[in-house]
């Protein structure tokens, strides 16, 4: 088939009648629903732009399996022109959504289950990658989302996965017969699950011997029989229920995360890529971070890109664009932006081939990507919160500018720069709290942070990573001394 509409993405994932509960209660249809929307929205977006000619040369890859057109979200990099491409991608959908748009953790997983399987069958004879090149030929043809699933509730952080009181804390294999696996347990702050056709479920760590029931990859149908979402809460998510726009800051996109419940969940054969092997667990997890890492040096450059166009507007509308202090500020706002935009740029093109024939990211260098990235946005929302102003978070709401009685005041008291309405100012300012205390927020500031890993994992990559014993042999020879 060609290429999917938005109208035919969003009509695909309402016919999945997936089981969803929000604040206590089942969702009858989450497609419609006002809080779950937007992020489906956001996702549509990847639909949009992909059919859209000028954007075609990032969006649109061509199949190395197939020959076919395909979304750039189900390619597998060729080259490290891919792994670029892959970034700029991101930054422009982070642009256009000013969100999450949720499809990254899916592509990072394909890739990285490409050359691991691969690996695992050339080194133990097994028939993995055939299996998984078969589902990957199936999600290129449908222009289907897959969800990337790692992280696992964890339970006891100082015990090991075989360890905890409940073995359910990490996702594992409960049975084994002829016609494939059960499953049960859980994976945490699923990006974008709700939204899926279909979930890759990879182990969350480096596995020993005594937690091989714990090392297991597969697909599995997103309303799969025993697995179900709990969609989780996020900051001022309640306005997105709200009849106007204006108090909802971005009122038309979103992000969405959710806790994954596998109630004793099967999985066929053909559709199991990692059964025990829990030598390769960790193999799986630190590929999959390096692209995952990778992706921040696109997407949040690309909300960044809003915030900061967000705060000049504000510096405009309250007339201080001209003092030099907000020029600076503004200027050390697009310096970090663009610094984060550099290293995703600089470990894709340093990237390398693999066996499978699959371009990986330098590892070191996406590791020093997303170490950045759990700083920088930080500091560009606190500018930015600092150059809007108190007004942000203090002014009446959307209700009150279009009250028949409070409307004249509002716009009148609220108002900056002649030539400028209340109503601009209330719209702009909105969304600079969206991004940076909002439910926007959860998918720049604080996914910075514990996306893709917290910073820890950064550093202990970037330390397996850093060849400090080739630096102390470049200052010998240079210092004189001999080893």
């Amino acid at each position: 088939m060609s290429l999917k509409t938005p109208e035919e993405y969003l009509e695909s994932i309402r016919e999945l009648k997936h089981e969803v509960y929000l604040a206590g209660e089942r969702v009858a249809d989450p497609v419609d629903h006002p809080m779950i929307r937007p992020s489906l929205n956001a996702v549509a977006k990847t639909y949009e732009l992909a059919r859209n000619p000028e954007y075609e040369d990032l969006m649109c890859a061509w199949s190395h399996l197939t020959g076919r057109k395909i979304n750039r979200f189900t390619n597998l990099h060729q080259d490290t022109g891919d792994l670029v491409k892959k970034v700029k991608m991101l930054r422009l959908l982070g642009q256009k959504t000013g969100s999450c748009f949720q499809r990254c953790v899916g592509m990072d997983a394909l890739n990285a289950l490409s050359s691991v399987t691969y690996e695992m069958d050339q080194e133990l004879g097994t028939d993995y990658y055939n299996r998984f090149l078969d589902f990957l030929k199936m999600v290129q043809e449908e222009d289907l989302v897959c969800d990337g699933a790692m992280t696992d509730p964890k339970g006891d952080r100082s015990l090991r996965p075989s360890q905890q009181g409940d073995p359910d804390l990490y996702l594992h294999l409960v049975e084994e017969n002829r016609d494939g696996i059960v499953v049960r347990g859980a994976k945490c702050h699923q990006t974008g699950a709700v939204n899926s056709h279909w979930v890759l479920v990879m182990p969350t760590m480096a596995m020993k011997e005594e937690d091989a029931d714990y090392a297991v990859s597969f697909a599995v149908p997103s309303n799969a029989k025993g697995l179900f979402y709990l969609y989780g809460r996020q900051a001022s998510d309640l306005r997105k229920m709200y009849d106007g726009e204006i108090d909802r800051g971005n009122s038309k996109f979103g992000g969405q995360e959710a806790l994954m419940i596998f109630d004793d969940v099967f999985v066929p054969w053909e559709r199991v890529f990692m059964c025990r092997e829990y030598k390769y667990a960790g193999m799986l997890v630190e590929r999959f971070a390096g692209y995952h890492r990778q992706s921040y040096g696109g997407c949040k450059v690309g909300v960044g890109d809003v915030l900061i166009g967000a705060t000049a507007l504000a510096a405009e509308y309250n007339g201080v664009i001209r003092a030099s202090h907000i020029r600076d500020k503004l200027i050390e706002m697009v310096h970090l932006n663009e610094t984060l935009y550099a290293c995703g740029l600089a470990c894709s093109t340093e990237g390398t081939g693999t066996a499978s024939g699959t371009y990986l990211v330098n590892q070191l260098l996406a590791n020093v990507t997303k170490l950045n990235v759990t700083r920088f946005p930080y500091e560009i929302a606190r500018l930015a919160e600092d150059i809007a102003g108190g007004l942000m978070v203090t002014m009446p709401s959307e209700a009150d500018l279009k009250h028949e009685k409070l409307g004249k005041y509002v716009a009148k008291y609220l108002k900056g720069v002649a030539d400028v309405s209340a109503e601009c100012r209330m719209r702009i300012l909105r969304l600079i709290e969206n991004l940076t205390l909002g439910s926007a927020a959860v998918g720049y500031r604080t996914e910075s942070m514990h996306g893709a890993g917290s910073p820890q994992a950064q550093r202990v990559m970037i330390s397996r990573q850093a060849n400090l014993e080739h630096k102390k042999n470049l200052a010998r020879e240079l210092a004189g001394i001999e080893n």
